[in-house]
């Protein structure tokens, strides 16, 4: 018994001095603190940390003031009377998407005003607003790609929409094009799976693509400037086409998720009553 337990203390004492040695030594802490500083969080290589960190830039400090406009604090209105009152910080979601369709991303001053509107501790609205990818913390071009490459369209060649999104606009996911046109993400599931390989642009999906239908849409967008629907889903105005521009959905001519080859299921003559019911 004896002699066991000194091979099982020798094992343990063996075991710490392993870990110890495996540990970073702490005289690098410094120079990773000062290598992680250096590092974009907008790079794809540290995408994770832009959805937890925040980093004062020119563009996104909390000095920067944000008001919402006179026609938005009516739509803020219209949100807050789906609440009682004691739990209108329940409207912390549709008031920071609407923060962010007006400032153009949810900067650190959305994310006060919000906070100061509700009546909430501003962490609390950071905290909403990090977890959820819908805000975007940071600023996007004017179309934001958001690339599917989860199963169901990985299985239908979304890595070639990746290539070709990247080798025409020269860029990698995560970043955007130095005309601030375009903002290219790499997402997890849209939720439309049946048509896949997609894109959402904005708020619009556009489903069935090929390599070359994502170039010609990219380009047709650019040299248009806007999509044919209004993205203002809020206000829900929906504005003439634009020329050039295909309309979202697919992109193969099916319409919304039809079979591509036509009915094969359901094709005999419907029943009637009578024939279901012999005494009608």
């Amino acid at each position: 018994m004896v002699a066991a337990r000194s091979v099982s203390l020798r094992l343990a004492s063996a075991c710490r001095a392993a870990c110890q040695s495996a540990r970073p030594q702490t005289t690098t802490a410094p120079f990773v603190r000062a290598t992680a500083a250096a590092i974009s969080p907008s790079s794809s290589s540290r995408s994770s940390h832009a959805l937890a960190v925040h980093r004062d830039s020119t563009d996104n400090h909390a000095n920067i003031p944000f008001k919402f406009s006179a026609e938005n604090e009516k739509l803020i209105a219209e949100i807050l009377k789906r609440y009682p009152p004691q739990y209108k910080k329940a409207a912390v979601m549709p008031i920071l998407d609407l923060g962010q369709r007006q400032h153009g991303f949810t900067s650190l001053s959305v994310m006060n005003e919000v906070a100061r509107l509700l009546e909430m501790p501003p962490m609390r609205v950071y905290e909403v607003a990090s977890f959820y990818t819908m805000y975007n913390r940071n600023p996007v071009g004017k179309f934001h790609l958001q690339v599917c490459t989860t199963t169901p369209c990985q299985l239908c060649n979304s890595d070639s929409i990746m290539k070709a999104i990247e080798d025409h606009l020269g860029i990698k996911p995560g970043h955007s094009t130095k005309d601030g046109i375009f903002t290219f993400s790499e997402v997890e599931c849209l939720g439309a799976c049946v048509n896949a390989p997609m894109v959402q642009i904005n708020d619009d999906f556009y489903e069935d693509l090929t390599p070359e239908t994502t170039v010609k849409l990219l380009d047709a967008l650019k040299t248009s400037g806007e999509l044919p629907i209004n993205t203002t889903v809020i206000t829900g105005g929906v504005p003439s086409e634009v020329q050039g521009v295909p309309k979202p959905g697919p992109l193969s001519g099916r319409a919304t998720c039809e079979n591509s080859k036509g009915l094969t299921s359901l094709t005999s003559p419907m029943w009637g009553p009578e024939t279901t019911r012999a005494d009608l």
